[in-house]
């Protein structure tokens, strides 16, 4: 369990696990690897029947009109400030507490990601500091779902409303939440999905747009295909060999491999997600005593989707030594995430935007994420619980807290 670089458990004593439990991970059946073994003995294993059929079974899930896919999430978010027409000399005003990705498919496209603080319980973009942050070159707002708790959609809906922008939801750790009874992914103008495998619903790896908006939808699914105006497979349906290239894109295509994985497993996401809100409640029950230790808020109006379990550590008791001890008694627990402009590339090109964000430089420096996924085990659980007892327990009596 240990060596010479990893930390001893607490007092030098046994560890609680000797194998190290990750924050998340996949969850295969045999039925997935059927499906996958299935397309690969077909015709079409890149972008074929299986692309329209995931799409298809994407936009019932989550009530919305159409649903493209990507071979990413990062491409998903690239392909939606495509559509949106967002590019030079424009800016859009997202959250930094997020996955450097939702910030850098605005400099893909030659904009500006322009930084607005946290509310301090969610978690999630403030639409008032959103707000602040807007003047006549913004095009969009992106807020995002942390953790699978979905921001205040209908307060960005009502200020794209205001101001003529799109909202661009970054859902990424969202599927199967609900917006005061709505799907996520039905809501917003568009809403840019992972399937990473640490989602809730995999494609090995893989993201989808949906939308309601039949014209972006369109420019969507140019994007992925090198901005041509048809695919191989309908060129090959059609007879029609000729293609023209309208607008600069990408391949950003999913293949049917990956939308064969993903169809088998998006029955089991009302599964997947009811397990991990359970994880979360035995979380919420076990740990709600514990000094200096700030359990997740969810808004009465939500159903998170429990991506992550982020907890924080407050003082006197600090988190970087209290992601040690938990990492040395086998809990891969992880921090999401540093703000986005903190990273050295955007220091670099944009400076320090943390005045605007006292919120997400506060939270920042707190947060930790719990192991929480459909896989985990009783015992996996029981693990958890008992190391962070363990570890807050040992810090705050060091404290004398």
């Amino acid at each position: 369990m240990t060596d010479d670089h990893q930390p001893l458990a607490i007092n030098g004593g046994v560890p609680v696990r000797e194998r190290l439990l990750p924050y998340g991970r996949q969850t295969l059946v045999e039925e997935d690897i059927g499906a996958v073994v299935e397309v690969l003995r077909s015709d079409w294993i890149t972008t074929g029947p299986k692309v329209e059929e995931f799409e298809g079974a994407l936009a019932d899930i989550v009530g919305a009109r159409h649903a493209v896919c990507f071979s990413s999430g990062t491409a998903a978010l690239h392909a939606a400030v495509f559509a949106a027409d967002i590019g030079a000399g424009d800016d859009a005003v997202t959250s930094p507490l997020t996955f450097c990705a939702t910030a850098n498919c605005l400099l893909y496209q030659q904009a500006t990601p322009v930084f607005a603080d946290i509310d301090a319980d969610t978690l999630t973009l403030d639409p008032e500091r959103a707000a602040s942050r807007i003047t006549p070159r913004t095009k969009a707002v992106l807020p995002v779902d942390y953790g699978g708790h979905p921001a205040d959609l209908d307060a960005f809906m009502a200020m794209a409303e205001r101001h003529n922008l799109v909202v661009i939801e970054d859902s990424a750790q969202a599927l199967g939440a609900t917006y005061r009874g709505r799907a996520v992914g039905s809501v917003s103008h568009m809403t840019t999905f992972s399937f990473h495998p640490v989602k809730h619903v995999t494609t090995g790896e893989g993201g989808a747009v949906t939308t309601n908006d039949g014209d972006l939808a369109s420019r969507l699914r140019l994007f992925r295909n090198h901005g041509i105006t048809t695919s191989a497979r309908e060129r090959q349906q059609g007879g029609e060999w000729q293609y023209q290239m309208v607008a600069l894109g990408y391949n950003y295509r999913l293949s049917d491999i990956g939308c064969a994985l993903g169809l088998s497993q998006l029955p089991r996401l009302p599964a997947n997600v009811a397990s991990r809100r359970a994880i979360a409640a035995r979380y919420a029950a076990e740990l709600a005593d514990l000094p200096c230790l700030r359990l997740p808020v969810v808004r009465a109006d939500v159903e998170s989707a429990w991506h992550l379990y982020p907890v924080r550590i407050l003082p006197p008791i600090g988190r970087d030594d209290v992601c040690r001890a938990l990492r040395a008694e086998g809990l891969g627990v992880n921090v999401h995430y540093s703000p986005v402009y903190e990273h050295p590339y955007y220091r670099k090109h944009f400076g320090d935007s943390g005045a605007f964000c006292p919120n997400t430089e506060i939270a920042a420096r707190q947060l930790l994420s719990l192991p929480i996924f459909q896989g985990m085990s009783a015992s996996d659980i029981d693990d958890v619980v008992t190391a962070v007892r363990k570890v807050v327990t040992h810090f705050a009596r060091q404290e004398n807290v």
